[in-house]
C-alpha cells in the first residue's frame, strides 16, 4: 500500500479534511525459517521479517481519546477508549493489542501527552500464523515511540510487546514473533536465542531461489490447547532430566547428550516430546552455519528433518500442513518445505528454485485442494525490514 492511499483511507474514516499532520508507518509479518516449539525450550530460533504486514496511520488529537479503526475488521467501526482507562475489554476485540501497548507504555514512561486517532490496514491473512497480532503491537510501539519521541530501546519494547501478549492478551508465547518483527533486516534472517536474547543476523542469499508460503486456509483452531499441552510436556521431560543433569532448558544438551539420559524420562510420549525440542535447537544452530556458507542444500534438508520432527515426535502437523509439505516435496526445483508456527493449520513454507516457481504453485494447489475440498493460497515472500516510519 502506498503511502497516500493510506492518507486518503485515514482521512475518510476518521472525516478529517487536512492531511497534514498524519504520520504512516509499516510493521511486517514474520515467517520462522527454522526452530518451531523451541523457543519456551531452550531458545533457538531463525526467523525474519516479511514484506507483508500492518500498515498505520496516525494523528494526534488535543484530548486524551483514542479512536481505532482497522480496515480488516470494518465491522466493529471506530473503536474509542481513553489514556486514563485501558482495561481489557472482550469487546474491543482487535482493539487490545494497541490498547495493552500504550498502557504499558505509559506505565513505564508516564502518561502521554495527547491521545490520537489510527487507521490500520493489514495484508496478513489472519489467522494464518504469520504474526499479525506481534505485528500489531510492534506497529503501536513504533508509533508511541517516534511520534511522543520517547526514546524507548527497541528490544524494550519489543519485550513489552510480548508482555501484551502473555498479561494482556492471555496468550502464553514466546519473544520471538515481537522480535522477528521489532528486528527484522532486508534480506536476513536472525538468528535469536530465546532465553538471553543474544542474536546474530545471517544473510539469506537466495541466489536463484525463493521462499513460498503456502496458507492452508485452516484456522488454527486447536492450536491454543495443544500447545499448552506441549508445553507442559516438554516441562515434564526437562524436570525429569534434571534430576541428574545441570542443565537449564532441554536446548542445552545435545544429541548424544539426550540419546545417553533417555531412561532419565521412560515415558514414550515425553521422550518424543524432547527429542523434537533438543534435535531442532541443533537443527538451527546447523541452519545458521548453512546459511552463512551460501550452502542452501543443506538449509533445505534441515528444513525438511525439522517438518519430519513436527509429524513424528512433536505430532503438530495434521493432514493440511503433511499435504501441503508432502506435495511441495514431491516438486522439482524445491530445496526444502516444512509446516511453520503454532501447528493445526495456518502457514508452511518452501524454499523453491525461482524457475520452478509457477509448476510448484500449480502443483501443489492441485494437490490440495483434491485431497482437502479448499484451496491453499500462495505467496512469494520478500524479506524486509523491522517495523519503521514510511
Amino acid at each position: 500500500m502506498d503511502k497516500n492511499t493510506l492518507i486518503k483511507e485515514f482521512q475518510q474514516i476518521f472525516s478529517i479534511e487536512a492531511s497534514q499532520g498524519v504520520q504512516t508507518f509499516f510493521s511486517p509479518g514474520r515467517i520462522n525459517l527454522i526452530g518451531e516449539h523451541t523457543d519456551y525450550n531452550g531458545g533457538y530460533v531463525l526467523p525474519c521479517a516479511l514484506t507483508y504486514g500492518t500498515y498505520g496511520a496516525v494523528k494526534l488529537r488535543e484530548d486524551r481519546r483514542v479512536r481505532v479503526y482497522s480496515k480488516n475488521f470494518p465491522s466493529k467501526g471506530i473503536i474509542e477508549f481513553s489514556l486514563d482507562s485501558l482495561e481489557y475489554a472482550a469487546e474491543d476485540n482487535w482493539a487490545n493489542y494497541p490498547k495493552g501497548m500504550i498502557r504499558y507504555i505509559q506505565e513505564c514512561q508516564g502518561p502521554l501527552p495527547a491521545g490520537f486517532d489510527l487507521y490500520v490496514s493489514g495484508n496478513l491473512p489472519n489467522g494464518a500464523g504469520l504474526s499479525s497480532s506481534a505485528s500489531l503491537e510492534m506497529l503501536m510501539g513504533v508509533i508511541l515511540d517516534e511520534v511522543f519521541t520517547l526514546g524507548l530501546d527497541r528490544i524494550e519494547l519489543v519485550k513489552l510487546g510480548q508482555r501484551v501478549e502473555n498479561e494482556f492478551i492471555g496468550v502464553n508465547s514466546g519473544i520471538m514473533d515481537q522480535f522477528a518483527v521489532g528486528m527484522g533486516k532486508v534480506n536476513c534472517g536472525m538468528f535469536l536465542d530465546c532465553q538471553t536474547l543474544e542474536y546474530e543476523y545471517a544473510p539469506l542469499d537466495l541466489e536463484g531461489h525463493e521462499i513460498i508460503i503456502i496458507n492452508s486456509n485452516k484456522r488454527r483452531e486447536l492450536a491454543d490447547s495443544k500447545y499448552n499441552q506441549r508445553r507442559s510436556e516438554c516441562e515434564q521431560a526437562l524436570q525429569l532430566l534434571q534430576r541428574e543433569l545441570d542443565i537449564q532448558s532441554l536446548g542445552d544438551l545435545t544429541e548424544e547428550e539426550f540419546e545417553a539420559n533417555l531412561s532419565l524420562i521412560e515415558d514414550e510420549v515425553l521422550i518424543k516430546r524432547a527429542k523434537h525440542a533438543v534435535f531442532e535447537n541443533n537443527r538451527t544452530k546447523k541452519a545458521l552455519k548453512s546459511l552463512k556458507a551460501g550452502d542452501l542444500k543443506t538449509f533445505g534438508s534441515l528444513m525438511d528433518e525439522s517438518h519430519l520432527s513436527m509429524r513424528e515426535d512433536y505430532e503438530i502437523t495434521g493432514i493440511e500442513m503433511d499435504t501441503i509439505v508432502e506435495a511441495a516435496w514431491a516438486q522439482p526445483g524445491t530445496v526444502g518445505a516444512r509446516m511453520t508456527g503454532g501447528g493445526f493449520g495456518g502457514c508452511a513454507i518452501a524454499l523453491v528454485d525461482a524457475d520452478e516457481v509457477d509448476g510448484f504453485i500449480k502443483e501443489v494447489g492441485e494437490r490440495y485442494k483434491q485431497k482437502i475440498g479448499y484451496e491453499a493460497d500462495f505467496y512469494v515472500a520478500s524479506i524486509g525490514d523491522g517495523t519503521k516510519r514510511i
